[in-house]
């Protein structure tokens, strides 16, 4: 179901016809590769310059094709970026070009190749608007005004930053410039319009879908699900991965393509940069498209990773949503310490899934892991022995099992 944000937001943006099949990409695997564009781009005496069908592209235009484009954006074809808008409210999810003032914790950002390019005072990159929630990082929100605000994200998210864990240097400074548009004075362009199939429905195919969960960020959930799909791809499976929930950013994919999953897919692919404050209807929708996704792509196992902590409003959604967890076979549980293993094996029960194993940071140290199998009676599975074949073919076993 479409949310009234997201109806208000497509309302206003060109129309578009969206991809409906996730392209190939890096090994044939990955679909962050831009859309493609036939620019040719170059800086002639400190002035960007770009030939489109022959002829100069106008300054606007060749300024915005030729700024760094962030992973959030990778979805929007080049030859979309037109000029500015006049509008000056953003939305979640509409590009903007800005310039970066003062350097703070984010001093590279994720582009659509894989590469992370640093940062320096005075570049121009094009990223996106989107809020933010990371614990251990920054909670920031989308200011209604282009006023001077922040890069929360590596993978290119501008936002205002609201708070920052202790650890953390106070956030990159930026400024932004303009809403991109297709032409000059256009709607603002979203990268909802270059989504793949974001009302896509799962069918019942047979293939497993397991969900991994975990107590907060950093509990080791992504490296849970990389060492899981290594395991089944070492066993002859075809694992597929898509992330649920998160801020958008280049580094989870990134690592599940190399650990083997076949298909790698988050949310930025079905057109949010960020899943923080979006409605919760939304989130159901995100997690049933990922599925979906993932089985057109003929893929044998369906891994979908869950970000953040089971007490955060969008990550405790999916698990408690009759529309959303009825797709789940079972969980791996990703804990930090041995309370939060007992308490996320007793929520998870309480919501009725079935439990396939408790893995995570918790099993980097050997006393927390004798005591998370004395207090939850479960076995607690070292997260890099996930990459056993044997061992991650049990687990897939266990999930095809009836209940």
């Amino acid at each position: 179901m479409m949310t009234t944000l997201m109806r208000t937001t497509a309302a206003r943006h060109d129309a578009a016809a969206p991809p409906t099949a996730p392209p190939s990409g890096r090994n044939g695997r990955i679909p962050w590769v831009n859309a493609p564009g036939s620019d040719a781009a170059g800086v002639h005496d400190g002035v960007p310059h770009i030939v489109i069908n022959g002829c100069d592209a106008p300054p606007e235009t060749a300024r915005l094709r030729s700024a760094p484009r962030s992973y959030t954006t990778r979805r929007v074809p080049v030859d979309w970026l037109g000029g500015f808008a006049e509008e000056t409210a953003p939305q979640p999810g509409d590009l903007v070009l800005a310039r970066v003032e003062k350097l703070g914790q984010h001093r590279t950002i994720h582009l659509p190749n894989g590469r992370r390019q640093t940062l320096f005072e005075g570049d121009e990159i094009l990223v996106a608007y989107a809020n933010r929630y990371a614990p251990d990082q920054f909670e920031a929100e989308v200011p209604d005004s282009l006023e001077a605000c922040h890069l929360v994200a590596s993978g290119g998210v501008a936002a205002k930053a609201i708070s920052w864990h202790q650890r953390m240097n106070g956030p990159t400074r930026i400024r932004p410039l303009g809403l991109v548009a297709r032409r000059p004075g256009g709607k603002p362009l979203n990268v909802a319009e270059a989504a793949l199939a974001r009302d896509a429905v799962p069918t019942r195919t047979g293939v497993p879908v397991i969900a991994v969960a975990g107590t907060a960020m950093n509990a080791g959930k992504t490296t849970t699900a990389a060492c899981l799909s290594r395991g089944l791809r070492r066993a002859g499976f075809r694992p597929g991965y898509a992330k649920v929930t998160g801020t958008g950013a280049g580094g989870d994919p990134w690592l599940l393509a190399d650990a083997g999953a076949s298909v790698v897919l988050d949310f930025t692919d079905v057109g949010h940069v960020s899943t923080y404050r979006v409605p919760l209807e939304e989130i159901e929708q995100i997690c049933l498209a990922l599925i979906a996704l993932l089985q057109q792509a003929k893929v044998d196992v369906i891994l979908l990773e869950i970000a953040d902590g089971l007490h955060q409003r969008e990550t405790a959604h999916p698990l408690r949503s009759d529309a959303a967890r009825q797709w789940f076979d079972g969980v791996v549980f990703a804990a930090a310490d041995a309370m939060g293993a007992a308490a996320g094996i007793d929520w998870l029960a309480r919501e009725r899934h079935r439990l396939l194993g408790i893995t995570g940071t918790v099993t980097s140290s050997p006393l927390q892991r004798t005591e998370a199998e004395t207090v939850t009676g479960q076995r607690v599975i070292p997260t890099h022995q996930l990459a056993d074949p044997e061992l991650a073919s049990d687990l897939l076993h266990r999930s095809r099992q009836q209940p």
